[in-house]
């Protein structure tokens, strides 16, 4: 069922440290528009869908969703590696470094830690599937805006990447609902 390769879908290279951008970017992997939320959703909504169709591409959205886990917590760790204790507290993050050092730990900007509650699923394919497709314009949202708030090429590049996929899964989302619709899914029988 898995084949796991050892490699990132993009390339993370980050050469300046920086725990203050690390901080506001950490909502992708623990926030409620996160990567974290979106693959956990994505695997558990597949047991419901109606049709062979919606359990594969939930399945292959939610395991590329892992690696986009993978791919945010590089980005944090890179943006983090070697800081001192002194640099953590200057960017906001003495809380976190309290407890976690500079380990990840999934919480958002605000340090709001990762909720069961961020996944949503309610057994009928086409709520599900709506709100699949607002989740992924959301996340692209958030993406934009992590992107106004650095220059740094080297992040830049890979949020680029994410958010371009969050417009893919849509458009996959998208068409996946409308076949729903056409079919009926969405009335009660």
């Amino acid at each position: 069922m898995w084949k796991y390769e050892k490699s990132l879908q993009y390339p993370i290279n980050i050469k300046k440290k920086n725990p203050k951008l690390a901080k506001i970017i950490v909502t992708q992997y623990g926030g409620s528009q996160g990567e974290l939320a979106a693959a956990l959703r994505y695997l558990n909504q597949r047991y419901t869908m109606p049709d062979e169709k919606g359990r594969a591409l939930l399945t292959d959205i939610g395991t590329e969703e892992l690696n986009h886990v993978e791919m945010v917590s590089s980005i944090i760790y890179q943006l983090t590696k070697d800081a001192t204790p002194e640099e953590m507290k200057a960017a906001g993050w003495e809380g976190h470094y309290a407890e976690h050092n500079t380990a990840l730990y999934p919480t958002d900007a605000n340090g709001v830690p990762f909720t069961i509650t961020y996944i949503s699923t309610t057994g009928d394919p086409v709520a599900d599937i709506m709100e699949d497709m607002a989740a992924e314009q959301k996340a692209r949202a958030v993406y934009e805006n992590l992107i106004d708030l650095t220059d740094d090429p080297d992040v830049i590049g890979p949020l680029l990447w994410l958010r371009q996929r969050e417009i893919v899964h849509f458009n996959l989302f998208r068409e996946l609902y409308e076949d729903y619709k056409k079919k009926g899914y969405d009335q009660k029988k």
